[in-house]
């Protein structure tokens, strides 16, 4: 039991929801899951805290009807714990585990999909010309569309860009 809330308190919770890009369906299950165990570690720790044993004698003492503080100790004595059957409880948590190891597993490929596509962009910029070595032909070459705009401005005497003020160097 100390492992299980030493691992709880290791994991970064604020890190796994904001920076990992989990689904909203994960988080809300995370965050119920929270939940569930704080109620559950402050129930058990209040159940601990209570006094288990009954005095007897100090109500043999303030009642007049001994024999009811009698078969009340009979009782006592003689109650055995219920054991219950948690085989339901266990495959539901091992469904929901599963759910959730499937999600993590769709989040791992989708943050290994992009975080590659990040690593292509960078490797594409360290590998791109310096922007002052770039001429008009690069520039018209890879947008076509800026030489048909600049035609067109050029076509209706229009030598200036609409919001584009050059400053004086």
């Amino acid at each position: 039991m100390v492992l299980v809330s030493k691992a709880a308190v290791a994991i970064d919770w604020a890190r796994i929801t904001t920076k990992l890009g989990l689904p909203k369906e994960t988080l809300a299950a995370l965050s119920a899951f929270r939940k569930r165990a704080a109620e559950a570690r402050l129930h058990n720790s209040q159940v601990k805290d209570l006094k288990t044993d009954v005095d007897f004698e100090h109500y043999r003492k303030i009642l007049k009807n001994k024999e009811i503080i009698a078969e009340g100790e009979k009782l006592l004595k003689s109650f055995k714990p219920v054991d219950y059957d948690v085989q339901a409880q266990i495959k539901t948590i091992q469904a929901f585990e599963a759910k959730a190891v499937e999600a993590a597993k769709a989040s791992a490929t989708k943050v290994e999909g992009e975080l590659s596509d990040l690593n292509a962009t960078l490797a594409n910029i360290e590998e791109a010309r310096p922007f002052d070595q770039l001429t008009l032909d690069d520039v018209a070459k890879a947008r076509p569309e800026i030489t048909k705009a600049v035609e067109n401005m050029v076509s209706k005497g229009k030598w200036t860009v609409p919001g584009y003020q050059e400053s004086a160097i």
